[in-house]
């Protein structure tokens, strides 16, 4: 080897050497900064979902202060009574974070949990109230309403990286951020009506929920023949879907729920239920359904409690309701907005699982903060937006196509 040979290969050995220094320098330094990463996040409301998105946030080591503002006071919170069942699906999701089902009052029926709000909530703010005692930046600020004139005073140094609104399909935060208020409305091609009756000398503990399925209902009191209609073929959108009514009682002893559906058809019944312009028909359905399905330890209705059962008049089409805008870039604060729960969309049926729809949308909330908080430009915000937002419209879609089918006909 010449004296040029020589020199050449000493040159690419030497810049070989320095471009592998640079790289592994810089995948050092990329991942220190990624590691040192941390995004202020400011949570609006406590309801299950805005407890969930605060636990989130504070297990993912990626940030620097949370800030937690609810409208309602820590005792007009913890007095809810209203029952709520977590599905499996959301168990295993919350038992990731933590949370110990073994020492919150509640019951178990087929990998569902039954709880009071204000139990599970009360639950959440300990483990938050945990988080903050060791060293974790949270403030949670009860009786605080989020207003224009909140954020205001809120000095532009302390501005959050990453807002999540989940204030209820009533809640207005994301007027006040600005954000458009349109929904996609949507067939769920299915019918139903709702009911509700209030017992005050009944007991209000956690009650699991009791299903009926494939009922067809004597309406020949009516002037509706009963015979004919139990032949009818149900024309059923999506197919999985089974003929006849289904029914649940969810709630506790004293605030008992009931959900009655059935899939879309042209049945005769079907028709009369939904034109009826006699409202005691589906009292009497159900009054008789009650009667029928309830536990033996519960009272029945009878002619001196009917006047408390509350109901739909007729069969109405189940809708969801879904924003257009479930993630947003406030560009001038460097601000990013994502809306959950019913905030974010919600359903003109109650089913009594609710808040399970809430929290499949929190599961790609993780990710987000962490991409919030190690976002280098403009580019890794927009990808990490675009990619909440594609959760959130698969979200609705799935729902939309099998919601139903797992919270009532099955």
């Amino acid at each position: 080897m010449d004296k040029y040979e020589s020199l050449a290969f000493d040159t690419a050995l030497s810049t070989l050497v320095a471009v592998l220094v640079y790289v592994l320098l810089k995948v050092s330094v990329d991942g220190y900064r990624q590691w040192r990463a941390r995004a202020k996040v400011l949570i609006v409301g406590s309801g299950p979902v805005g407890l969930t998105a605060a636990l989130i946030a504070a297990r993912s080591r990626k940030v620097q202060r949370l800030v937690l503002v609810e409208e309602r006071s820590r005792t007009a919170l913890l007095a809810r009574p209203q029952q709520i069942a977590l599905d499996p699906s959301s168990v295993r999701f919350l038992l990731q974070l933590g949370v110990d089902f073994d020492n919150m009052e509640g019951c178990w029926q087929n990998e569902h949990f039954f709880t009071k709000v204000g139990v599970f909530q009360e639950y959440l703010l300990s483990m938050l109230e945990q988080k903050r005692q060791q060293q974790v930046d949270i403030r949670i600020q009860l009786g605080t309403k989020f207003t224009e004139e909140y954020l205001k005073k809120i000095p532009t140094s302390d501005l959050p990286r990453v807002i999540v609104v989940c204030d209820g399909s009533c809640g207005g935060s994301s007027s006040v951020l600005g954000i458009t208020s349109d929904y996609i409305v949507e067939s769920c091609n299915a019918y139903g009506a709702n009911a509700a009756i209030e017992r005050a000398d009944q007991r209000q503990v956690p009650t699991p929920e009791i299903r009926a399925h494939s009922l067809y209902f004597d309406l020949s009191a009516y002037g509706m023949e009963f015979a004919s209609a139990t032949k009818e073929v149900h024309s059923l959108q999506p197919s999985a879907l089974k003929p006849g009514s289904h029914l649940k009682i969810y709630g506790t002893f004293r605030n008992r729920y009931m959900a009655l559906a059935c899939p879309v058809s042209d049945s005769k019944v079907v028709k009369f239920l939904r034109h009826t312009p006699n409202s005691s028909i589906m009292k009497n359905i159900f009054h008789q359904s009650f009667n029928a399905y309830k536990t033996d330890i519960e009272p029945r209705v009878n002619d001196l409690t009917i006047h408390l059962l509350q109901c739909s008049r007729r069969l109405f089409e189940i809708m969801l309701s879904h924003r257009r805008v479930t993630a947003a870039y406030i560009e001038g604060d460097n601000v990013v907005v994502t809306i959950e729960g019913e905030a974010a969309r919600v359903l003109n049926f109650d089913t009594g699982c609710g808040v399970n729809f809430g929290l499949k949308g929190l599961e790609s909330l993780e990710e987000f903060i962490y991409k919030m908080a190690t976002a280098v430009d403009q580019n890794d915000v927009f990808e990490a937006l675009s990619q909440k937002i594609r959760h959130a419209k698969q979200l609705a879609e799935d729902f939309r196509l099998n919601g139903l089918t797992v919270t009532m006909f099955q």
